[in-house]
Protein backbone atom coordinates (compact mmCIF):
# COMPACT_ATOMS: atom_id res chain seq x y z
CA UNK A 1 0.00 0.00 0.00
CA UNK A 2 3.22 2.32 0.87
CA UNK A 3 4.24 1.78 -2.84
CA UNK A 4 1.07 2.73 -3.94
CA UNK A 5 0.62 6.39 -2.54
CA UNK A 6 3.64 8.23 -3.98
CA UNK A 7 2.38 6.13 -7.24
CA UNK A 8 -0.79 6.98 -7.56
CA UNK A 9 0.60 10.65 -7.02
CA UNK A 10 3.37 10.85 -9.16
CA UNK A 11 1.39 8.75 -11.99
CA UNK A 12 -2.14 10.07 -10.90
CA UNK A 13 -2.80 13.34 -9.21
CA UNK A 14 0.00 15.38 -10.04
CA UNK A 15 -0.33 15.41 -13.71
CA UNK A 16 -4.15 16.34 -12.89
CA UNK A 17 -3.04 19.42 -10.90
CA UNK A 18 -0.04 20.57 -12.99
CA UNK A 19 -1.94 20.41 -16.26
CA UNK A 20 -3.93 23.88 -15.34
CA UNK A 21 -0.75 25.00 -15.40
CA UNK A 22 1.42 23.80 -17.71
CA UNK A 23 2.20 22.25 -21.44
CA UNK A 24 2.15 19.16 -22.86
CA UNK A 25 6.25 19.54 -23.02
CA UNK A 26 6.06 20.72 -19.70
CA UNK A 27 4.43 17.40 -18.60
CA UNK A 28 6.81 15.56 -20.92
CA UNK A 29 8.89 16.71 -18.45
CA UNK A 30 7.60 15.94 -15.35
CA UNK A 31 6.72 12.37 -16.71
CA UNK A 32 10.58 11.52 -16.69
CA UNK A 33 9.85 11.48 -12.74
CA UNK A 34 8.43 7.99 -13.00
CA UNK A 35 11.19 6.49 -14.63
CA UNK A 36 12.95 5.29 -11.64
CA UNK A 37 10.44 2.63 -11.32
CA UNK A 38 10.48 1.27 -14.49
CA UNK A 39 14.85 1.12 -14.39
CA UNK A 40 15.32 -0.37 -10.97
CA UNK A 41 16.71 -3.60 -12.61
CA UNK A 42 20.11 -1.50 -12.94
CA UNK A 43 21.04 -1.35 -8.79
CA UNK A 44 18.49 -4.53 -8.08
CA UNK A 45 21.52 -6.95 -7.76
CA UNK A 46 23.46 -4.19 -5.08
CA UNK A 47 19.90 -4.08 -3.45
CA UNK A 48 19.72 -7.86 -2.90
CA UNK A 49 23.62 -8.55 -2.40
CA UNK A 50 24.85 -5.63 0.11
CA UNK A 51 23.03 -5.45 3.55
CA UNK A 52 23.67 -5.42 7.32
CA UNK A 53 23.86 -9.58 8.30
CA UNK A 54 22.70 -8.08 12.26
CA UNK A 55 19.73 -5.88 10.87
CA UNK A 56 18.38 -8.63 7.52
CA UNK A 57 19.12 -8.50 4.10
CA UNK A 58 15.60 -6.85 3.34
CA UNK A 59 15.12 -4.80 6.37
CA UNK A 60 18.96 -3.13 5.55
CA UNK A 61 16.92 -1.47 2.48
CA UNK A 62 13.37 -1.37 3.49
CA UNK A 63 14.15 0.54 7.04
CA UNK A 64 15.94 3.24 5.88
CA UNK A 65 14.54 3.35 2.91
CA UNK A 66 11.16 4.23 4.17
CA UNK A 67 12.22 7.00 6.75
CA UNK A 68 13.54 8.88 4.13
CA UNK A 69 10.54 8.80 2.11
CA UNK A 70 8.50 9.61 5.41
CA UNK A 71 10.83 12.56 6.32
CA UNK A 72 10.87 13.69 2.44
CA UNK A 73 7.30 13.51 2.70
CA UNK A 74 7.49 15.43 5.75
CA UNK A 75 9.51 18.00 4.01
CA UNK A 76 7.07 18.36 0.78
CA UNK A 77 3.92 18.85 3.46
CA UNK A 78 5.27 22.05 4.25
CA UNK A 79 6.17 23.47 0.89
CA UNK A 80 3.98 21.49 -1.58
CA UNK A 81 1.21 23.73 -1.73
CA UNK A 82 3.25 27.10 -2.08
CA UNK A 83 5.10 25.29 -4.77
CA UNK A 84 1.72 24.90 -7.04
CA UNK A 85 0.05 28.27 -6.04
CA UNK A 86 2.96 29.60 -7.62
CA UNK A 87 2.08 31.56 -11.18
CA UNK A 88 4.85 30.23 -12.52
CA UNK A 89 5.44 26.79 -11.70
CA UNK A 90 9.08 25.02 -11.81
CA UNK A 91 8.36 21.69 -13.45
CA UNK A 92 11.78 21.42 -13.27
CA UNK A 93 12.01 21.53 -9.57
CA UNK A 94 9.43 19.37 -8.73
CA UNK A 95 10.07 16.86 -11.21
CA UNK A 96 13.67 16.08 -9.34
CA UNK A 97 11.86 15.75 -6.03
CA UNK A 98 9.49 13.31 -7.51
CA UNK A 99 11.96 11.47 -8.99
CA UNK A 100 13.48 11.25 -5.87
CA UNK A 101 10.56 10.33 -3.91
CA UNK A 102 9.48 7.22 -6.98
CA UNK A 103 13.86 6.20 -6.76
CA UNK A 104 13.09 5.48 -3.36
CA UNK A 105 9.67 4.14 -3.68
CA UNK A 106 11.36 1.90 -6.46
CA UNK A 107 14.00 0.57 -4.28
CA UNK A 108 12.01 -0.27 -1.18
CA UNK A 109 9.59 -2.23 -4.11
CA UNK A 110 12.89 -4.76 -4.80
CA UNK A 111 13.12 -5.23 -1.21
CA UNK A 112 9.92 -6.12 -0.21
CA UNK A 113 9.14 -8.31 -3.49
CA UNK A 114 12.84 -10.22 -2.77
CA UNK A 115 11.02 -10.68 1.14
CA UNK A 116 8.13 -11.88 -0.44
CA UNK A 117 9.92 -14.99 -1.46
CA UNK A 118 11.23 -15.90 2.39
CA UNK A 119 8.80 -14.18 4.26
CA UNK A 120 5.52 -16.55 2.92
CA UNK A 121 5.43 -20.45 2.96
CA UNK A 122 5.76 -21.98 -0.13
CA UNK A 123 2.31 -23.18 0.04
CA UNK A 124 1.22 -19.30 -0.17
CA UNK A 125 3.56 -18.18 -2.20
CA UNK A 126 1.29 -17.52 -4.88
CA UNK A 127 -0.30 -14.81 -2.58
CA UNK A 128 2.94 -12.35 -3.30
CA UNK A 129 1.28 -11.45 -6.31
CA UNK A 130 -1.95 -11.34 -5.04
CA UNK A 131 -0.63 -8.50 -1.94
CA UNK A 132 1.39 -6.61 -4.54
CA UNK A 133 -1.91 -5.98 -6.41
CA UNK A 134 -4.17 -5.54 -4.00
CA UNK A 135 -1.74 -3.12 -2.04
CA UNK A 136 -0.65 -1.26 -4.52
CA UNK A 137 -4.37 -0.23 -6.25
CA UNK A 138 -5.46 0.61 -2.62
CA UNK A 139 -2.65 3.10 -2.04
CA UNK A 140 -2.41 4.30 -5.36
CA UNK A 141 -6.79 4.67 -5.26
CA UNK A 142 -6.64 6.68 -2.16
CA UNK A 143 -3.51 8.50 -3.85
CA UNK A 144 -5.16 9.27 -6.65
CA UNK A 145 -8.88 9.16 -6.83
CA UNK A 146 -10.01 9.81 -3.13
CA UNK A 147 -7.09 12.79 -2.72
CA UNK A 148 -8.72 14.20 -6.14
CA UNK A 149 -12.48 13.94 -4.95
CA UNK A 150 -11.45 15.54 -1.39
CA UNK A 151 -9.46 18.25 -3.20
CA UNK A 152 -12.22 19.54 -5.24
CA UNK A 153 -14.36 21.90 -4.14
CA UNK A 154 -16.92 21.16 -6.53
CA UNK A 155 -16.84 17.10 -5.51
CA UNK A 156 -17.40 18.39 -2.07
CA UNK A 157 -19.97 20.43 -2.48
CA UNK A 158 -21.96 18.15 -5.11
CA UNK A 159 -21.49 14.98 -3.10
CA UNK A 160 -20.34 15.28 0.71
CA UNK A 161 -21.36 18.85 2.17
CA UNK A 162 -20.39 22.40 1.15
CA UNK A 163 -17.42 24.01 1.63
CA UNK A 164 -16.60 27.53 2.44
CA UNK A 165 -13.85 28.25 0.16
CA UNK A 166 -12.74 27.12 -3.30
CA UNK A 167 -10.19 24.94 -1.75
CA UNK A 168 -12.09 21.71 -0.96
CA UNK A 169 -11.79 19.63 1.99
CA UNK A 170 -8.15 17.85 2.07
CA UNK A 171 -4.82 19.64 0.24
CA UNK A 172 -1.87 18.35 -1.15
CA UNK A 173 0.24 19.63 2.27
CA UNK A 174 -1.58 18.47 4.90
CA UNK A 175 -2.02 15.09 2.75
CA UNK A 176 1.54 14.25 2.27
CA UNK A 177 1.69 15.07 6.20
CA UNK A 178 -0.15 12.41 6.89
CA UNK A 179 1.32 9.59 4.98
CA UNK A 180 5.10 10.90 6.06
CA UNK A 181 3.62 10.14 9.37
CA UNK A 182 2.12 6.56 8.49
CA UNK A 183 5.36 5.79 6.49
CA UNK A 184 7.85 6.36 9.63
CA UNK A 185 5.36 4.40 12.62
CA UNK A 186 5.01 1.65 10.13
CA UNK A 187 8.66 1.83 9.65
CA UNK A 188 9.48 1.47 13.28
CA UNK A 189 7.12 -1.00 14.00
CA UNK A 190 9.01 -3.54 11.10
CA UNK A 191 11.94 -2.79 12.65
CA UNK A 192 11.85 -3.31 16.29
CA UNK A 193 8.82 -6.04 15.91
CA UNK A 194 8.89 -7.97 12.99
CA UNK A 195 11.73 -10.55 12.29
CA UNK A 196 13.09 -11.50 9.16
CA UNK A 197 14.23 -14.56 9.39
CA UNK A 198 17.17 -16.40 7.70
CA UNK A 199 17.34 -16.18 3.74
CA UNK A 200 19.03 -19.71 3.00
CA UNK A 201 20.50 -18.07 -0.64
CA UNK A 202 21.68 -14.93 1.31
CA UNK A 203 25.76 -16.33 1.31
CA UNK A 204 25.47 -17.16 -2.50
CA UNK A 205 24.43 -14.09 -3.74
CA UNK A 206 27.20 -11.18 -5.04
CA UNK A 207 26.78 -8.08 -7.24
CA UNK A 208 28.82 -9.99 -9.95
CA UNK A 209 27.25 -13.00 -10.06
CA UNK A 210 23.49 -10.96 -10.46
CA UNK A 211 24.79 -9.14 -12.91
CA UNK A 212 26.21 -11.78 -15.09
CA UNK A 213 22.90 -13.99 -14.43
CA UNK A 214 20.90 -10.99 -15.96
CA UNK A 215 22.99 -11.11 -19.01
CA UNK A 216 22.38 -14.76 -19.32
CA UNK A 217 18.61 -14.21 -19.35
CA UNK A 218 19.03 -11.65 -21.91
CA UNK A 219 21.18 -13.99 -24.49
CA UNK A 220 18.79 -16.70 -24.41
CA UNK A 221 17.86 -16.97 -28.13
CA UNK A 222 14.45 -16.07 -27.50
CA UNK A 223 14.35 -13.37 -25.05
CA UNK A 224 15.58 -10.24 -27.25
CA UNK A 225 12.07 -10.87 -29.13
CA UNK A 226 10.19 -11.16 -26.03
CA UNK A 227 12.07 -7.76 -24.66
CA UNK A 228 11.67 -5.92 -27.97
CA UNK A 229 7.50 -7.24 -27.62
CA UNK A 230 7.22 -5.77 -23.83
CA UNK A 231 8.97 -2.28 -25.02
CA UNK A 232 7.07 -1.59 -28.15
CA UNK A 233 3.94 -3.48 -27.03
CA UNK A 234 2.28 -0.04 -25.05
CA UNK A 235 3.58 2.40 -27.44
CA UNK A 236 0.38 1.51 -29.30
CA UNK A 237 -2.45 3.37 -26.37
CA UNK A 238 0.18 5.29 -24.23
CA UNK A 239 -1.41 7.94 -25.78
CA UNK A 240 -5.06 7.62 -25.09
CA UNK A 241 -4.29 6.44 -21.38
CA UNK A 242 -2.01 9.61 -20.81
CA UNK A 243 -3.53 12.37 -22.72
CA UNK A 244 -7.00 11.56 -23.07
CA UNK A 245 -8.23 12.23 -19.39
CA UNK A 246 -6.00 15.36 -19.61
CA UNK A 247 -7.68 16.30 -22.82
CA UNK A 248 -11.24 16.03 -21.67
CA UNK A 249 -10.06 18.05 -18.57
CA UNK A 250 -8.70 20.54 -20.47
CA UNK A 251 -11.87 20.85 -22.62
CA UNK A 252 -14.12 21.37 -19.69
CA UNK A 253 -14.77 18.17 -17.57
CA UNK A 254 -14.45 18.47 -13.83
CA UNK A 255 -11.65 16.83 -11.91
CA UNK A 256 -14.17 15.51 -9.79
CA UNK A 257 -16.29 14.19 -12.71
CA UNK A 258 -13.17 12.10 -13.65
CA UNK A 259 -12.46 11.12 -10.19
CA UNK A 260 -15.91 9.57 -9.82
CA UNK A 261 -15.23 7.85 -13.00
CA UNK A 262 -12.28 6.32 -11.54
CA UNK A 263 -14.01 5.64 -8.42
CA UNK A 264 -17.09 3.74 -10.17
CA UNK A 265 -14.00 1.98 -11.74
CA UNK A 266 -11.95 0.57 -8.41
CA UNK A 267 -14.23 -2.51 -7.43
CA UNK A 268 -13.84 -3.73 -11.46
CA UNK A 269 -10.68 -3.70 -11.16
CA UNK A 270 -10.57 -6.06 -8.53
CA UNK A 271 -13.17 -8.14 -10.28
CA UNK A 272 -11.30 -7.80 -13.66
CA UNK A 273 -7.96 -9.09 -11.79
CA UNK A 274 -9.92 -12.00 -10.24
CA UNK A 275 -11.35 -13.22 -13.56
CA UNK A 276 -8.18 -12.57 -15.40
CA UNK A 277 -6.33 -14.83 -13.01
CA UNK A 278 -8.69 -17.65 -14.09
CA UNK A 279 -8.40 -16.81 -17.72
CA UNK A 280 -4.31 -17.10 -17.53
CA UNK A 281 -3.96 -20.21 -16.07
CA UNK A 282 -4.91 -22.24 -19.06
CA UNK A 283 -2.39 -23.84 -21.58
CA UNK A 284 -1.71 -20.53 -23.34
CA UNK A 285 -1.76 -17.83 -20.58
CA UNK A 286 -0.73 -15.38 -23.21
CA UNK A 287 -4.19 -15.52 -24.84
CA UNK A 288 -5.95 -13.46 -22.79
CA UNK A 289 -3.09 -10.60 -23.02
CA UNK A 290 -3.45 -10.90 -26.46
CA UNK A 291 -7.26 -10.05 -26.71
CA UNK A 292 -6.32 -7.65 -24.32
CA UNK A 293 -4.28 -5.73 -26.46
CA UNK A 294 -6.65 -5.73 -29.25
CA UNK A 295 -9.33 -4.48 -26.94
CA UNK A 296 -6.83 -1.85 -25.37
CA UNK A 297 -5.80 -0.44 -29.19
CA UNK A 298 -9.85 -0.17 -29.68
CA UNK A 299 -10.33 1.86 -26.60
CA UNK A 300 -7.66 4.13 -27.76
CA UNK A 301 -9.67 4.80 -31.12
CA UNK A 302 -12.62 5.12 -28.76
CA UNK A 303 -10.67 8.07 -26.85
CA UNK A 304 -10.46 10.29 -29.70
CA UNK A 305 -13.67 10.13 -30.43
CA UNK A 306 -15.15 10.46 -26.59
CA UNK A 307 -12.85 13.46 -26.96
CA UNK A 308 -14.00 14.70 -30.17
CA UNK A 309 -17.48 14.65 -29.26
CA UNK A 310 -17.44 16.52 -26.03
CA UNK A 311 -20.44 19.37 -25.99
CA UNK A 312 -19.20 21.88 -27.83
CA UNK A 313 -21.28 24.26 -25.36
CA UNK A 314 -19.29 22.50 -22.58
CA UNK A 315 -22.59 21.47 -20.75
CA UNK A 316 -21.93 17.37 -20.08
CA UNK A 317 -25.17 15.45 -20.39
CA UNK A 318 -25.52 11.60 -18.83
CA UNK A 319 -25.41 9.70 -22.32
CA UNK A 320 -22.26 11.68 -22.40
CA UNK A 321 -20.65 11.13 -18.69
CA UNK A 322 -21.85 7.31 -18.76
CA UNK A 323 -19.81 7.06 -21.74
CA UNK A 324 -16.64 8.47 -20.62
CA UNK A 325 -17.46 5.77 -17.16
CA UNK A 326 -18.08 3.01 -19.72
CA UNK A 327 -14.56 4.08 -21.56
CA UNK A 328 -12.74 4.13 -18.35
CA UNK A 329 -14.33 0.70 -16.97
CA UNK A 330 -13.47 -0.74 -20.78
CA UNK A 331 -9.82 0.49 -20.53
CA UNK A 332 -9.60 -1.20 -17.26
CA UNK A 333 -10.34 -4.04 -17.84
CA UNK A 334 -8.32 -4.68 -20.50
CA UNK A 335 -5.39 -3.23 -19.13
CA UNK A 336 -6.02 -5.83 -15.90
CA UNK A 337 -6.15 -8.42 -18.15
CA UNK A 338 -2.94 -7.59 -19.63
CA UNK A 339 -1.27 -7.31 -16.75
CA UNK A 340 -2.71 -10.46 -14.69
CA UNK A 341 -2.20 -12.71 -17.98
CA UNK A 342 1.71 -11.44 -18.43
CA UNK A 343 2.04 -11.81 -14.94
CA UNK A 344 1.02 -15.20 -14.93
CA UNK A 345 3.06 -16.14 -18.04
CA UNK A 346 6.53 -14.32 -16.13
CA UNK A 347 5.69 -17.24 -12.92
CA UNK A 348 5.58 -19.42 -15.48
CA UNK A 349 8.62 -19.46 -17.43
CA UNK A 350 10.76 -17.53 -14.65
CA UNK A 351 13.68 -20.18 -13.66
CA UNK A 352 12.79 -20.72 -10.04
CA UNK A 353 16.59 -20.99 -8.57
CA UNK A 354 16.99 -17.31 -9.91
CA UNK A 355 13.43 -16.34 -9.79
CA UNK A 356 14.03 -12.46 -7.75
CA UNK A 357 16.26 -11.40 -10.49
CA UNK A 358 14.58 -13.02 -14.01
CA UNK A 359 11.05 -11.47 -12.69
CA UNK A 360 12.99 -8.17 -11.40
CA UNK A 361 14.11 -8.18 -15.36
CA UNK A 362 11.33 -9.28 -16.78
CA UNK A 363 9.00 -6.72 -14.69
CA UNK A 364 11.17 -3.81 -15.42
CA UNK A 365 11.34 -4.21 -18.52
CA UNK A 366 7.03 -4.26 -18.69
CA UNK A 367 7.05 -1.19 -17.10
CA UNK A 368 9.95 0.78 -19.31
CA UNK A 369 7.81 -0.17 -22.03
CA UNK A 370 5.07 1.80 -20.85
CA UNK A 371 7.20 4.57 -19.03
CA UNK A 372 9.83 5.46 -21.91
CA UNK A 373 7.25 6.68 -24.92
CA UNK A 374 5.20 8.62 -21.95
CA UNK A 375 7.87 11.68 -22.51
CA UNK A 376 7.91 11.82 -26.20
CA UNK A 377 4.39 11.29 -26.57
CA UNK A 378 3.40 14.39 -24.82
CA UNK A 379 5.84 16.59 -26.39
CA UNK A 380 4.64 15.05 -29.94
CA UNK A 381 1.10 16.29 -29.06
CA UNK A 382 2.73 19.94 -28.48
CA UNK A 383 4.43 19.88 -31.60
CA UNK A 384 2.26 18.81 -34.19
CA UNK A 385 -0.56 21.33 -32.28
CA UNK A 386 -0.68 24.63 -33.31
CA UNK A 387 -2.89 27.50 -31.07
CA UNK A 388 -3.21 31.33 -31.53
CA UNK A 389 -4.07 34.06 -28.75
CA UNK A 390 -6.69 35.57 -30.45
CA UNK A 391 -6.68 38.69 -28.79
CA UNK A 392 -2.35 39.00 -29.57
CA UNK A 393 -1.87 36.74 -32.26
CA UNK A 394 0.78 35.10 -30.65
CA UNK A 395 1.04 31.43 -30.32
CA UNK A 396 -0.44 29.66 -27.20
CA UNK A 397 0.52 26.49 -27.27
CA UNK A 398 3.77 26.25 -24.79
CA UNK A 399 2.58 27.84 -21.01
CA UNK A 400 4.20 31.04 -21.22
CA UNK A 401 2.46 31.25 -24.44
CA UNK A 402 -0.85 30.00 -22.62
CA UNK A 403 -0.22 32.55 -19.09
CA UNK A 404 0.80 35.11 -21.67
CA UNK A 405 -2.36 35.02 -23.18
CA UNK A 406 -4.37 34.79 -20.30
CA UNK A 407 -2.80 38.07 -18.70
CA UNK A 408 -3.60 39.77 -21.70
CA UNK A 409 -7.09 38.53 -21.09
CA UNK A 410 -7.11 36.34 -24.32
CA UNK A 411 -8.68 32.69 -25.47
CA UNK A 412 -6.07 30.32 -26.76
CA UNK A 413 -7.87 28.50 -29.84
CA UNK A 414 -6.47 25.55 -30.85
CA UNK A 415 -6.69 25.64 -34.94
CA UNK A 416 -4.66 22.01 -35.46
CA UNK A 417 -4.98 19.30 -32.11
CA UNK A 418 -1.91 17.46 -32.08
CA UNK A 419 -3.73 14.85 -29.51
CA UNK A 420 -5.57 13.56 -32.83
CA UNK A 421 -2.51 13.29 -35.21
CA UNK A 422 -0.28 11.32 -31.93
CA UNK A 423 -3.25 9.13 -31.43
CA UNK A 424 -3.74 8.52 -35.01
CA UNK A 425 -0.31 7.73 -35.62
CA UNK A 426 -0.15 5.29 -32.62
CA UNK A 427 -2.98 3.55 -33.51
CA UNK A 428 -1.64 2.66 -37.18
CA UNK A 429 1.44 1.60 -35.24
CA UNK A 430 -0.35 -0.96 -33.12
CA UNK A 431 -2.00 -2.14 -35.90
CA UNK A 432 1.09 -2.92 -37.75
CA UNK A 433 3.03 -4.13 -34.26
CA UNK A 434 0.81 -6.07 -33.57
CA UNK A 435 0.35 -8.04 -37.22
CA UNK A 436 3.71 -8.04 -37.83
CA UNK A 437 5.65 -8.54 -34.37
CA UNK A 438 3.37 -9.11 -31.51
CA UNK A 439 0.59 -11.77 -32.99
CA UNK A 440 3.31 -14.21 -33.86
CA UNK A 441 6.02 -14.14 -31.18
CA UNK A 442 3.66 -14.48 -28.89
CA UNK A 443 2.23 -17.64 -29.94
CA UNK A 444 5.89 -18.63 -30.40
CA UNK A 445 6.53 -17.76 -26.73
CA UNK A 446 3.56 -20.18 -25.98
CA UNK A 447 4.60 -23.03 -28.14
CA UNK A 448 8.31 -22.77 -25.98
CA UNK A 449 9.47 -25.84 -23.86
CA UNK A 450 9.56 -24.18 -19.63
CA UNK A 451 14.10 -25.73 -20.47
CA UNK A 452 13.97 -23.33 -22.81
CA UNK A 453 14.05 -20.43 -20.36
CA UNK A 454 15.86 -21.81 -18.04
CA UNK A 455 20.11 -20.35 -17.29
CA UNK A 456 22.67 -21.75 -15.12
CA UNK A 457 23.04 -19.85 -12.37
CA UNK A 458 26.55 -17.67 -11.74
CA UNK A 459 27.19 -16.44 -15.14
CA UNK A 460 27.58 -19.75 -17.40
CA UNK A 461 24.51 -19.71 -19.84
Amino acid sequence: MLQGVPVGLAFGTLPFLLKQKLSYTDMAVFSLAGYPYSLKLLWSPIVDSVFFKSIGRRKSWIIPIQLFTGLTFYWLSRNVDAMFAAESINVYLITAMWFFVIFLCATQDIAVDGWALTLLSRENMQFASTCQTVGINIGYFMSFTIFLAFNSAEFCNKYIRSVPSDLGLLQLGPYLGFWALFYIGLTLWVAFFKDEGVDPDEHDVTIKSTYLTIMDIIKLPHMLKFIAVLLLAKVAFICNESVTALKLLEKGIQKEDLALAVLIDFPFQILFGYLAAQWSSGARPLRPWLYGFIGRLAISLVGMLVVSAFPTDGTISRAYFGLVIATTVLGSFTSTVQFVSMGAFFSTVADPLIGGTYMTLLNTVSNLGGTFPKAFVLEAVDYFTTATCVETGLDCVSAAGKLACTKAGGTCLIERDGYYWVGSASFVLGLLLLWRLIRPEVRLLESLPLRMWKVKKGGSA
